[in-house]
């Protein structure tokens, strides 16, 4: 089958595109699924230039990708509620590292499966898993709900503008660190912005001079602000700084779950959720996708096409 895979860990100039890479095998509780659509996420490049290497292990030649949207071409034994031909979508983490989505076909373990809406496009659903169950499942963590003002910082990213969303989902007030050049868009999603930089406390204890109930933190080094503005019995986690969890706060990974997959994707299908998709690219282009993604300024998903 066609893919993007790497064989040593580096940039985007290990990845290779091959035309002969077997068919992934599938094994018992797992689908394989012909990819239509697949976002990019950070994690992906990093994970190609050794990031994760302390704690997963990688099995060489790697496919990176964890994001898919595609249809079931082949199912292992035991797969229930699914069909062959079925259109699904899933945050396809496994617990090692070497078949990915940036390929024609990736095994998925039903766990992690979705049934995509039929109201849902491939972009869109491709866009969706990873970065909006981060967003999801760290806000629920800390008790988000109705009432509530929350602070997301960078807010703006793929994760953030998801978080936004899902936020505002719950009932929330929130309020968004990012750049200026990216304030309209967040007005746009519901958020009052605010901008990086000194003052960063002040400006938002104006917004809410009570302070916040919850902190996100999608960035890193922001722990000092988070103590400023946090008010008394207050939660907050972050996705980039391990150092939250020595202050009470919630240091979280994202873990694969199809039922939560399935419950954004009807958030999606009623206009609550939605992927602002930045580029699309064939697969062969991945690794001009992984570049752009690595300059930090991108609006919105990547989504790859490996049928194109």
């Amino acid at each position: 089958m066609r893919a993007q895979q790497y064989s040593r860990f580096g940039g985007s100039e290990v990845l290779e595109l091959v035309d002969d890479r077997p068919v992934p095998k599938t094994p018992p509780g797992y689908a394989l699924v012909r990819v239509r659509a697949a976002g990019v996420n950070p994690v992906d490049w990093k994970v190609m230039a050794g990031g994760l290497d302390p704690i997963y292990d990688s099995v060489f030649p790697v496919v990176p990708g964890w994001d898919v949207a595609g249809v079931i071409e082949q199912l292992g034994a035991d797969v229930p509620g699914y069909e062959v031909g079925d259109e699904v979508l899933a945050y396809a983490r496994t617990a090692w590292i070497h078949h990915g989505t940036f390929a024609e076909l990736v095994p998925v373990p039903l766990e992690a499966l979705a049934h995509k809406p039929a109201e849902l496009d491939w972009d869109q659903a491709g866009a969706l898993p990873l970065a909006g169950l981060t967003a999801y499942q760290t806000l629920t963590r800390l008790g988000t709900e109705a009432g509530q003002t929350v602070l997301i910082h960078n807010a703006s990213g793929g994760v953030g503008s998801f978080a936004v969303q899902i936020a505002q989902h719950l009932g929330a007030q929130v309020i968004g660190t990012a750049s200026e050049r990216n304030h309209e868009r967040l007005k746009a999603l519901g958020a009052t912005p605010v901008a990086y930089g000194e003052g960063l406390a002040e400006r938002v204890r104006e917004i809410a001079p009570g302070g916040v109930d919850v902190v996100l933190d999608l960035i890193g080094g922001v722990l000092d602000v988070t103590r400023e503005v946090l008010t008394p019995g207050g939660a907050h986690g972050s996705i980039a700084d391990p150092a939250v969890a020595s202050e009470g706060g919630l240091y979280a990974w994202v873990r694969p779950s199809g039922t939560q997959t399935n419950e954004l994707a009807g958030l999606a299908v009623t206009g609550e959720l939605h992927a602002d998709i930045a580029a699309t690219y064939p697969l062969a282009e991945l690794p001009e996708a992984f570049e752009e993604s690595r300059t930090g300024h991108i609006q919105g998903k990547i989504v790859i096409h490996p049928d194109e």
